[in-house]
């Protein structure tokens, strides 16, 4: 109970207030402050991130424009190579076949020259030419007779009857030829019946 003797002191008998205190101005400018930076922050790292995905996409379009130079640069230069093979392809087999020209052309100069002379130049030639076609794979296909029938490599002419095994080769009208496994023309040939 109080001494009615004292006088009264409001400060001392006051309620806390529930209203917040007034801050000092130095600490009203230091909490402004925080809170523009808690609100930049979010904004300053949106905008790094944002830059940081600008210079990606920049780098990737980078790569992506050099990758397709380079794809068209090897297509250019795939193109070039195989025009290249088939030129070089084309020259190989024509040098190979010059000695044949010259040997005709041998052969035809000599005005003179007896069968026996024409023969061996032919012959000569010939193998001239065989050889000039084996070195660029061109083969001959030439079946023996009594060989099985391949619609592949052969083509029939005619069936005849004969005492060999069914659907053989009787005989060879025309050889055929393949280049690199692949058929040219195929050996014209006449078969036996199929039983």
């Amino acid at each position: 109970m109080s001494d009615p003797s004292q006088p009264f002191d409001p400060a001392a008998h006051s309620v806390p207030s529930t209203e917040p205190l007034s801050p000092h101005p130095h600490e009203a400018q230091h909490q402004e402050g925080a809170g523009e930076a808690s609100h930049e922050d979010p904004l300053a790292k949106a905008l790094a991130d944002v830059a940081l995905l600008t210079a990606k996409v920049s780098e990737l379009q980078d790569q992506y424009l050099r990758g397709q130079a380079e794809v068209l640069n090897a297509r250019r230069r795939a193109d070039e190579e195989v025009s290249k093979a088939r030129k070089f392809a084309l020259e190989s087999f024509s040098e190979s076949l010059l000695p044949v020209l010259d040997s005709l052309e041998a052969g035809l100069a000599i005005h003179e020259a007896t069968p026996e002379q024409i023969k061996e130049g032919a012959e000569a030639t010939l193998r001239q030419l065989k050889s000039a076609l084996e070195r660029n794979k061109v083969l001959a296909i030439d079946p023996a007779v009594g060989t099985k029938f391949d619609p592949h490599q052969h083509q029939a002419i005619s069936v005849v009857s004969a005492e060999q095994a069914p659907n053989t080769v009787v005989s060879v009208l025309q050889k055929g030829y393949s280049i690199a496994e692949r058929i040219l023309r195929p050996a014209l040939v006449t078969v036996t019946a199929a039983s």
